[in-house]
Protein backbone atom coordinates (compact mmCIF):
# COMPACT_ATOMS: atom_id res chain seq x y z
CA UNK A 1 0.00 0.00 0.00
CA UNK A 2 3.03 2.19 0.48
CA UNK A 3 4.64 1.97 -2.23
CA UNK A 4 1.21 2.00 -4.14
CA UNK A 5 0.58 6.01 -2.82
CA UNK A 6 4.61 6.75 -3.08
CA UNK A 7 3.78 6.00 -6.61
CA UNK A 8 0.83 8.41 -6.92
CA UNK A 9 2.60 11.24 -4.85
CA UNK A 10 5.16 11.62 -7.85
CA UNK A 11 2.47 11.39 -10.49
CA UNK A 12 1.86 14.84 -9.29
CA UNK A 13 5.76 16.18 -9.60
CA UNK A 14 5.13 15.20 -13.17
CA UNK A 15 2.49 17.98 -13.03
CA UNK A 16 4.38 20.29 -10.56
CA UNK A 17 6.89 23.79 -11.70
CA UNK A 18 9.27 25.45 -9.54
CA UNK A 19 9.34 29.22 -10.19
CA UNK A 20 11.98 31.21 -9.47
CA UNK A 21 12.69 34.89 -9.27
CA UNK A 22 9.62 36.41 -7.43
CA UNK A 23 10.14 40.01 -6.27
CA UNK A 24 9.15 39.86 -2.38
CA UNK A 25 7.81 42.53 -0.22
CA UNK A 26 6.60 44.40 -3.14
CA UNK A 27 2.82 42.42 -2.75
CA UNK A 28 1.31 40.70 -0.16
CA UNK A 29 1.87 36.82 -0.08
CA UNK A 30 -1.61 35.89 -1.41
CA UNK A 31 -1.75 38.55 -3.71
CA UNK A 32 1.61 37.19 -5.47
CA UNK A 33 0.01 33.80 -5.30
CA UNK A 34 -2.70 35.11 -6.83
CA UNK A 35 -0.43 36.70 -10.01
CA UNK A 36 1.13 33.53 -10.41
CA UNK A 37 -1.39 31.42 -10.70
CA UNK A 38 -3.30 34.16 -13.27
CA UNK A 39 0.03 34.13 -15.44
CA UNK A 40 0.35 30.49 -15.83
CA UNK A 41 -3.61 30.23 -16.31
CA UNK A 42 -3.25 32.21 -19.17
CA UNK A 43 -3.38 30.43 -22.75
CA UNK A 44 -0.76 33.04 -24.21
CA UNK A 45 2.05 31.76 -21.60
CA UNK A 46 1.22 28.15 -22.67
CA UNK A 47 -0.74 27.62 -19.65
CA UNK A 48 -3.77 25.57 -18.87
CA UNK A 49 -6.07 24.97 -15.60
CA UNK A 50 -3.53 25.44 -11.97
CA UNK A 51 -4.73 22.69 -9.08
CA UNK A 52 -2.30 24.78 -6.58
CA UNK A 53 0.22 27.46 -6.23
CA UNK A 54 2.24 27.14 -3.31
CA UNK A 55 3.52 29.84 -1.91
CA UNK A 56 5.55 31.05 0.36
CA UNK A 57 8.16 28.59 0.37
CA UNK A 58 11.28 27.37 2.40
CA UNK A 59 13.86 28.98 -0.54
CA UNK A 60 12.73 33.10 -0.70
CA UNK A 61 11.35 34.14 -4.42
CA UNK A 62 10.53 30.66 -5.37
CA UNK A 63 7.11 29.21 -5.93
CA UNK A 64 5.65 25.80 -6.83
CA UNK A 65 2.76 25.53 -9.42
CA UNK A 66 0.69 22.47 -9.36
CA UNK A 67 -1.63 21.99 -12.58
CA UNK A 68 -4.13 19.28 -13.51
CA UNK A 69 -2.62 18.12 -16.74
CA UNK A 70 0.97 17.29 -16.97
CA UNK A 71 1.19 17.94 -20.77
CA UNK A 72 0.76 21.63 -19.39
CA UNK A 73 3.73 22.10 -16.91
CA UNK A 74 5.63 20.79 -19.91
CA UNK A 75 4.40 23.33 -21.97
CA UNK A 76 4.48 25.90 -19.85
CA UNK A 77 8.64 25.10 -19.25
CA UNK A 78 9.28 24.50 -22.88
CA UNK A 79 8.46 28.35 -23.11
CA UNK A 80 11.08 29.07 -21.15
CA UNK A 81 10.56 32.79 -21.11
CA UNK A 82 8.09 33.87 -19.01
CA UNK A 83 7.46 37.49 -17.25
CA UNK A 84 5.09 38.42 -14.31
CA UNK A 85 3.05 41.74 -15.15
CA UNK A 86 1.35 43.61 -12.28
CA UNK A 87 0.90 47.06 -11.57
CA UNK A 88 4.00 48.53 -10.26
CA UNK A 89 6.14 46.96 -13.20
CA UNK A 90 7.32 43.19 -13.77
CA UNK A 91 10.05 40.36 -13.12
CA UNK A 92 11.82 37.76 -15.12
CA UNK A 93 10.82 34.39 -14.03
CA UNK A 94 12.90 30.92 -14.35
CA UNK A 95 10.67 28.40 -14.23
CA UNK A 96 11.93 24.42 -14.70
CA UNK A 97 10.46 21.16 -13.72
CA UNK A 98 10.40 19.84 -10.05
CA UNK A 99 13.29 17.13 -10.96
CA UNK A 100 15.15 19.69 -12.41
CA UNK A 101 14.28 22.62 -9.60
CA UNK A 102 17.56 25.50 -10.06
CA UNK A 103 19.72 26.46 -7.36
CA UNK A 104 18.40 29.42 -5.40
CA UNK A 105 19.00 32.68 -6.99
CA UNK A 106 20.79 35.55 -4.66
CA UNK A 107 19.97 39.50 -4.27
CA UNK A 108 21.77 42.64 -4.79
CA UNK A 109 20.91 46.21 -4.44
CA UNK A 110 22.67 48.39 -7.10
CA UNK A 111 22.95 52.57 -7.01
CA UNK A 112 22.84 53.50 -10.29
CA UNK A 113 22.47 56.90 -9.80
CA UNK A 114 26.36 57.68 -10.17
CA UNK A 115 25.40 57.42 -13.68
CA UNK A 116 22.94 60.09 -14.12
CA UNK A 117 25.42 62.85 -15.62
CA UNK A 118 26.01 60.32 -18.50
CA UNK A 119 22.82 58.14 -19.10
CA UNK A 120 19.42 58.29 -18.90
CA UNK A 121 18.76 55.36 -16.00
CA UNK A 122 15.53 54.30 -17.38
CA UNK A 123 17.35 53.70 -20.60
CA UNK A 124 20.42 52.02 -18.75
CA UNK A 125 18.70 49.42 -17.08
CA UNK A 126 16.42 48.42 -20.04
CA UNK A 127 19.97 47.94 -21.97
CA UNK A 128 21.07 45.74 -18.45
CA UNK A 129 17.84 43.60 -18.94
CA UNK A 130 18.36 43.22 -22.52
CA UNK A 131 22.10 42.15 -21.90
CA UNK A 132 21.46 39.78 -18.54
CA UNK A 133 18.56 38.11 -19.42
CA UNK A 134 18.46 35.44 -16.63
CA UNK A 135 18.49 38.28 -14.48
CA UNK A 136 14.90 39.97 -12.79
CA UNK A 137 15.70 43.97 -12.44
CA UNK A 138 12.67 45.81 -10.13
CA UNK A 139 11.52 48.84 -11.28
CA UNK A 140 13.65 51.72 -11.10
CA UNK A 141 13.65 53.89 -7.72
CA UNK A 142 13.38 57.62 -7.56
CA UNK A 143 17.16 57.72 -6.18
CA UNK A 144 18.06 55.60 -8.78
CA UNK A 145 18.35 52.38 -7.21
CA UNK A 146 17.43 49.08 -8.53
CA UNK A 147 17.08 45.70 -6.79
CA UNK A 148 18.52 42.73 -8.77
CA UNK A 149 18.46 38.95 -8.12
CA UNK A 150 19.53 35.83 -10.34
CA UNK A 151 22.23 33.42 -10.45
CA UNK A 152 25.62 34.05 -9.29
CA UNK A 153 27.33 33.97 -12.00
CA UNK A 154 24.80 36.78 -13.79
CA UNK A 155 25.33 39.09 -11.25
CA UNK A 156 29.07 38.98 -11.66
CA UNK A 157 29.15 39.22 -15.06
CA UNK A 158 26.37 41.88 -13.97
CA UNK A 159 28.79 44.01 -11.91
CA UNK A 160 32.23 43.50 -14.31
CA UNK A 161 29.58 45.35 -17.17
CA UNK A 162 28.88 48.23 -14.85
CA UNK A 163 32.83 48.32 -13.53
CA UNK A 164 33.64 48.51 -16.85
CA UNK A 165 31.31 51.69 -17.41
CA UNK A 166 32.69 53.36 -14.27
CA UNK A 167 36.26 53.06 -15.37
CA UNK A 168 34.92 54.76 -18.94
CA UNK A 169 33.27 57.58 -17.74
CA UNK A 170 36.22 60.64 -17.76
CA UNK A 171 37.07 59.36 -21.30
CA UNK A 172 33.06 60.20 -22.33
CA UNK A 173 32.45 63.43 -20.45
CA UNK A 174 35.97 64.30 -22.83
CA UNK A 175 33.91 63.04 -25.80
CA UNK A 176 30.96 65.18 -24.91
CA UNK A 177 33.04 68.29 -23.99
CA UNK A 178 34.58 68.05 -28.03
CA UNK A 179 30.79 67.56 -29.35
CA UNK A 180 29.93 71.16 -27.49
CA UNK A 181 28.20 69.21 -24.25
CA UNK A 182 27.73 72.01 -21.27
CA UNK A 183 29.50 70.57 -18.38
CA UNK A 184 29.16 71.97 -14.84
CA UNK A 185 32.62 72.47 -13.91
CA UNK A 186 31.74 71.32 -10.42
CA UNK A 187 30.28 68.03 -11.59
CA UNK A 188 33.27 67.53 -13.78
CA UNK A 189 35.30 67.95 -10.39
CA UNK A 190 33.73 65.29 -8.57
CA UNK A 191 33.74 62.67 -11.25
CA UNK A 192 37.03 60.87 -10.09
CA UNK A 193 35.37 60.68 -6.49
CA UNK A 194 32.04 59.34 -7.76
CA UNK A 195 33.95 56.72 -9.55
CA UNK A 196 36.28 55.81 -7.00
CA UNK A 197 33.21 54.91 -4.94
CA UNK A 198 31.28 53.40 -7.77
CA UNK A 199 34.59 50.97 -8.75
CA UNK A 200 34.59 50.00 -5.23
CA UNK A 201 31.14 49.37 -4.82
CA UNK A 202 30.66 47.25 -7.51
CA UNK A 203 34.40 45.79 -6.50
CA UNK A 204 33.44 43.90 -3.68
CA UNK A 205 31.69 40.88 -5.64
CA UNK A 206 34.47 40.58 -8.53
CA UNK A 207 37.58 38.44 -7.71
CA UNK A 208 40.16 39.91 -6.10
CA UNK A 209 44.08 39.79 -7.83
CA UNK A 210 46.87 40.36 -5.52
CA UNK A 211 49.92 38.79 -7.44
CA UNK A 212 50.31 35.17 -6.16
CA UNK A 213 46.99 35.70 -4.38
CA UNK A 214 43.90 35.15 -5.64
CA UNK A 215 40.15 35.78 -4.30
CA UNK A 216 36.98 33.67 -5.84
CA UNK A 217 33.32 33.38 -4.68
CA UNK A 218 30.88 30.87 -5.46
CA UNK A 219 27.04 29.78 -4.58
CA UNK A 220 27.92 27.61 -1.39
CA UNK A 221 25.69 24.30 -2.94
CA UNK A 222 27.91 24.29 -5.94
CA UNK A 223 31.30 24.37 -3.88
CA UNK A 224 30.50 21.88 -2.09
CA UNK A 225 29.56 19.56 -4.53
CA UNK A 226 32.90 20.49 -6.62
CA UNK A 227 34.88 19.72 -3.54
CA UNK A 228 33.32 16.35 -2.57
CA UNK A 229 32.00 15.01 -5.76
CA UNK A 230 34.46 16.57 -8.30
CA UNK A 231 38.21 15.00 -8.22
CA UNK A 232 39.97 17.59 -10.57
CA UNK A 233 39.10 20.29 -7.40
CA UNK A 234 41.76 18.65 -5.65
CA UNK A 235 43.74 17.24 -8.03
CA UNK A 236 44.47 20.69 -9.57
CA UNK A 237 45.47 22.21 -5.79
CA UNK A 238 48.10 19.73 -5.55
CA UNK A 239 49.23 19.42 -9.16
CA UNK A 240 49.84 23.36 -9.04
CA UNK A 241 50.65 23.33 -5.20
CA UNK A 242 47.65 25.88 -4.35
CA UNK A 243 47.19 26.49 -0.81
CA UNK A 244 43.15 27.06 -0.35
CA UNK A 245 41.49 28.59 2.38
CA UNK A 246 37.41 28.27 2.21
CA UNK A 247 35.12 29.83 4.14
CA UNK A 248 31.53 28.81 3.51
CA UNK A 249 28.68 32.11 4.43
CA UNK A 250 25.23 30.87 4.35
CA UNK A 251 24.70 30.74 0.38
CA UNK A 252 27.96 31.97 -0.76
CA UNK A 253 31.44 30.12 -0.54
CA UNK A 254 34.43 32.63 -0.14
CA UNK A 255 37.75 30.73 -1.59
CA UNK A 256 40.82 32.29 -1.35
CA UNK A 257 43.68 30.99 -3.52
CA UNK A 258 47.90 31.16 -2.49
CA UNK A 259 50.94 29.78 -4.31
CA UNK A 260 52.55 27.51 -1.44
CA UNK A 261 55.70 28.03 -3.58
CA UNK A 262 57.31 31.33 -3.25
CA UNK A 263 59.00 32.20 -6.76
CA UNK A 264 57.51 29.46 -8.50
CA UNK A 265 56.15 30.13 -12.44
CA UNK A 266 54.08 33.37 -12.40
CA UNK A 267 50.36 33.07 -13.82
CA UNK A 268 49.57 29.33 -11.41
CA UNK A 269 47.06 30.90 -8.79
CA UNK A 270 45.66 32.62 -11.97
CA UNK A 271 44.92 29.72 -14.19
CA UNK A 272 43.88 27.69 -10.93
CA UNK A 273 41.60 30.28 -10.29
CA UNK A 274 39.93 30.34 -14.05
CA UNK A 275 39.27 26.66 -14.03
CA UNK A 276 37.42 26.65 -11.11
CA UNK A 277 35.15 28.93 -12.26
CA UNK A 278 35.09 27.13 -15.01
CA UNK A 279 34.07 24.04 -13.40
CA UNK A 280 31.42 25.82 -11.23
CA UNK A 281 30.15 27.68 -14.06
CA UNK A 282 28.88 24.16 -15.30
CA UNK A 283 28.34 22.63 -12.63
CA UNK A 284 25.40 25.57 -11.91
CA UNK A 285 24.36 24.48 -15.58
CA UNK A 286 24.09 20.41 -14.91
CA UNK A 287 23.21 20.43 -10.99
CA UNK A 288 19.67 20.05 -9.92
CA UNK A 289 18.35 20.25 -6.31
CA UNK A 290 15.65 18.04 -4.23
CA UNK A 291 15.14 18.76 -0.27
CA UNK A 292 13.32 16.79 2.65
CA UNK A 293 12.51 18.79 4.90
CA UNK A 294 12.53 17.26 8.74
CA UNK A 295 11.22 20.43 10.11
CA UNK A 296 8.37 19.12 12.34
CA UNK A 297 8.58 15.77 12.17
CA UNK A 298 9.08 13.40 14.75
CA UNK A 299 12.63 11.89 15.82
CA UNK A 300 11.79 8.59 14.50
CA UNK A 301 10.89 9.88 11.72
CA UNK A 302 13.90 12.31 10.74
CA UNK A 303 15.78 8.85 11.89
CA UNK A 304 13.99 6.93 9.64
CA UNK A 305 14.86 9.51 6.57
CA UNK A 306 18.35 10.03 7.32
CA UNK A 307 19.51 6.46 7.78
CA UNK A 308 17.52 5.87 4.53
CA UNK A 309 19.96 8.61 2.77
CA UNK A 310 22.85 6.83 4.38
CA UNK A 311 22.07 3.44 2.83
CA UNK A 312 21.72 4.88 -0.95
CA UNK A 313 25.06 6.86 -0.34
CA UNK A 314 27.17 4.21 -1.83
CA UNK A 315 24.44 3.15 -5.16
CA UNK A 316 24.46 6.84 -5.87
CA UNK A 317 28.23 8.02 -5.69
CA UNK A 318 27.23 10.87 -7.67
CA UNK A 319 24.62 12.04 -5.45
CA UNK A 320 26.04 14.87 -2.89
CA UNK A 321 23.69 14.06 0.68
CA UNK A 322 24.15 17.40 3.02
CA UNK A 323 22.01 16.62 6.12
CA UNK A 324 21.22 19.68 8.03
CA UNK A 325 19.14 19.78 11.41
CA UNK A 326 15.99 20.99 9.57
CA UNK A 327 15.95 19.50 5.54
CA UNK A 328 18.67 16.87 3.98
CA UNK A 329 19.41 18.64 0.53
CA UNK A 330 20.26 16.27 -2.24
CA UNK A 331 22.32 17.58 -5.56
CA UNK A 332 23.36 16.29 -8.39
CA UNK A 333 22.25 15.62 -11.82
CA UNK A 334 18.48 16.37 -12.35
CA UNK A 335 17.91 12.19 -12.73
CA UNK A 336 19.87 10.88 -10.13
CA UNK A 337 18.43 13.83 -7.81
CA UNK A 338 14.56 12.52 -8.56
CA UNK A 339 15.27 8.92 -8.15
CA UNK A 340 17.15 8.98 -4.78
CA UNK A 341 14.52 11.75 -3.23
CA UNK A 342 11.61 8.93 -4.61
CA UNK A 343 13.64 5.65 -3.14
CA UNK A 344 14.44 7.28 -0.23
CA UNK A 345 10.29 7.94 0.57
CA UNK A 346 9.82 4.30 -0.98
CA UNK A 347 12.24 3.12 1.74
CA UNK A 348 10.59 4.90 4.47
CA UNK A 349 6.91 4.14 3.40
CA UNK A 350 6.04 7.89 3.68
CA UNK A 351 2.36 8.30 2.33
CA UNK A 352 3.39 11.92 2.16
CA UNK A 353 1.14 15.48 0.91
CA UNK A 354 2.53 17.11 -1.79
CA UNK A 355 3.09 19.79 0.36
CA UNK A 356 5.41 18.04 2.50
CA UNK A 357 7.34 16.12 -0.31
CA UNK A 358 7.99 19.55 -1.34
CA UNK A 359 9.24 20.23 1.55
CA UNK A 360 7.39 24.14 1.93
CA UNK A 361 4.63 25.52 3.89
CA UNK A 362 0.78 25.38 3.75
CA UNK A 363 -0.62 28.30 3.06
CA UNK A 364 -3.87 27.35 2.28
CA UNK A 365 -3.71 28.84 -1.07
Amino acid sequence: MASALCVKEFTASERTIVVAGLPENLVSNQLLATFVKSHFQDIKNEGGDVEAVIYPTRTKGVAYVIFKEKEVAENVVRKKKHRLHWKAGYAQLTVSHLSEKVFRSLKALLDLSIFRSWFVLERLVLDLEKENPSLSFSPLEPRGRVHVEGPLPALKKLNESLLAKAHSLPERSRDFSREGRKWNRRSLQRQPEKNADLVATFKTLLPVSSGSTETLVLDTDVYLYLKHKCEVYEDVLRRFCIHVQEKVNGELTTICLKDAQAGSQPGRVQRVRQLIEEWAQDLHLELRKETLLLEGKTRRERNHLTQACERLRSKYLKVLVNVYSAHVDIIGLSSDTYLFKKEVLRQTGHALSDKWKLGLKDTGI
